[in-house]
Parts: structure tokens; C-alpha cells; sequence
């Protein structure tokens, strides 16, 4: 076998995963391809890279292709990623959702986790919501208001997301004592995470290269740290395609050091805290109006 990258295999899957799931690797980062697809050489018993390119192409299986991109795929991710988000969620929109629902605005808040990996920042977003409520004496509104929708194009990470069983690295990675404590319990060298919340979120996998009407409208979409794996072609696609999937008072949260230099054309920026958040132009929050 020969686990050597050539620049025309390179070129070859460099096309292909961009292909297949907008993911775009610089030259720079040819290495990845190479130590990462490497292992599928030996499971095949192929002597290049090339081999296995031409297996894909005309074997056409989806599965393969899927742990293809499973295998390039950065899954990083943590609990409360970045602290800012969270004062936003909690001190700007919250208060503001909560009294549309308590003006019978019709149906659910819904908010969108965009490339969710190992459930994190879901599941971090849903802890939040009830622990606001919970610390604000808030009876009668519920978790249940709230419609949390979490994608990711990988099927191996969703599955790891739906199970809520979490190690003790994962946990050390962002997460307080306090919301542990209060939405965990510990078996042997696993952490579980408490029912209500697993059950509050929604997992799909989805691919960010496809159509978006299926997945409805948002109040809220989190797509943080996303856009920087894409094309600019893609970027600017994705964003215009956030926006029509937004009320026309949805807000759009990236990451914190993600600079969004077009948001003019669709969004307001708001700043709070040391954070940005861009509001669809032309939307207020007095009232929420689905499209």
C-alpha cells in the first residue's frame, strides 16, 4: 500500500468533499485527507488513494460516502461556547419570547442549532431557557414553549448527541459546576444528562448545502463557527438562505470571532456586552410575525 497523497488525488477528493458537503480544504491542510482517509486503504485493501477515489466515484455508496466526510469533518464543539451568546439569549431575547408567548403569539419559539456535532450547544441552549425560567420563579411558561431543532450532516455525532451520555473530558470542556449539578447525574466515568432536556431538542442530519424550506421558519438560529470550513460562493448561499428562513424579527447568532462583513444587505447588527447579533432588517421584537 502505498498511504502517500499525490496533488492530483489530493485534487481529486479536495473537489469531492466540497462537493458533497461544502467543506472546502486548502492546500495547506492536504495532510488531513492523507491522515484521515488513510485508515480506508487498509480497510479496502487499496494501494493508493486514487483506488479508493475511483471506488467512490464508481460505486456510488452512500454509506462510504458518509464516513468519508464523518472521518474530514472537525466535530469541535464545547458547552457555553464563548460567554456572550448566553448573556444574549438570557438578558436580550429571552424576556423579549416570553412575552410573546404570554401574548398568544401562536405556536412555538423555535431556534435552530446549525452543525450541533456532539449535541454541546443544543443541549447547552436548552439548559439555559429552563434554568432562566426556573431562576426567575416562571411558572407558566415551560421548556415545552420552546421548539429547539439541532443539524448536522454527520449521522455519527447525532447518534452520539441523542444518547446524552457524555465523558469526563467532555464535561471539562465549558461546562459549570452549577448546570451540572443541576441537569446531571454521574454513572462510573459517564456523565447523563437530565430527560427534560434530552427530550427537548430535535436532532436531523441535515446537509447545509440543501434546500432549507423543509426545516420551516426561526425565531433564533445558532450557526457559529460553520461558515469558516466554506467557500465564499457557499457562504454568501448559506446566509441568504438563513435569512429566508428567519421571522422577520429573527436573529442570527455566529461566533464571536467570526467576522460577518455582508450583513447589511439582510441584518441589523446589535451589540450587547462584547457581542454581536444581527437581527433580520426591518423586524422589531414587539411582535413576532411568522412569514
Amino acid at each position: 500500500m502505498n498511504g502517500h497523497l499525490s496533488s492530483q488525488a489530493f485534487q481529486l477528493f479536495q473537489k469531492y468533499i466540497e462537493e458533497h458537503c461544502g467543506i472546502v480544504i486548502r492546500d495547506e491542510k492536504a495532510y488531513l485527507i492523507e491522515s484521515r482517509l488513510s485508515k480506508f486503504l487498509i480497510r479496502f485493501g487499496l494501494s493508493s488513494f486514487e483506488e479508493l477515489y475511483n471506488m467512490l466515484r464508481q460505486q456510488k455508496q452512500a454509506a462510504l460516502t458518509e464516513e468519508i466526510i464523518d472521518a474530514i469533518t472537525t466535530n469541535e464543539t464545547l458547552w457555553f461556547r464563548d460567554k456572550t451568546p448566553w448573556e444574549v439569549l438570557e438578558d436580550q431575547l429571552l424576556p423579549k419570547y416570553i412575552a410573546a408567548i404570554r401574548q398568544g403569539m401562536g405556536g412555538k419559539i423555535r431556534i435552530w442549532s446549525a452543525a450541533c456535532a456532539t449535541g454541546q450547544e443544543p443541549y447547552s441552549i436548552a439548559m439555559c431557557i429552563d434554568r432562566y425560567l426556573l431562576r426567575h420563579g416562571i411558572v407558566d411558561i415551560t421548556l415545552n414553549h420552546f421548539e429547539i431543532v439541532a443539524t448536522d450532516i454527520s449521522h455519527t455525532v447525532l447518534q452520539l448527541a441523542k444518547m446524552g451520555k457524555y465523558d469526563n473530558i467532555t464535561m471539562a470542556r465549558g461546562m459549570t459546576l452549577g448546570y451540572r449539578e443541576q441537569y446531571f447525574r454521574q454513572e462510573g466515568r459517564t456523565w447523563l444528562l437530565d430527560e427534560k432536556i434530552k427530550n427537548s431538542v430535535q436532532f436531523r442530519q441535515f446537509n447545509l448545502q440543501n434546500s432549507f424550506i423543509g426545516l420551516g421558519f426561526f425565531d433564533l438560529i445558532f450557526f457559529r463557527y460553520v461558515a469558516i470550513y466554506f467557500s465564499e460562493a457557499l457562504k454568501r448561499e448559506i446566509v441568504k438562505k438563513i435569512t429566508n428562513s428567519l421571522t422577520k424579527k429573527g436573529v442570527l447568532i455566529l461566533g464571536n470571532s467570526e467576522v460577518f462583513l455582508d450583513y447589511n444587505e439582510y441584518f441589523e447588527a446589535e451589540y450587547y456586552k462584547n457581542a454581536n447579533f444581527y437581527t433580520v432588517r426591518g423586524g422589531c421584537y414587539e411582535n413576532i410575525i411568522r412569514r
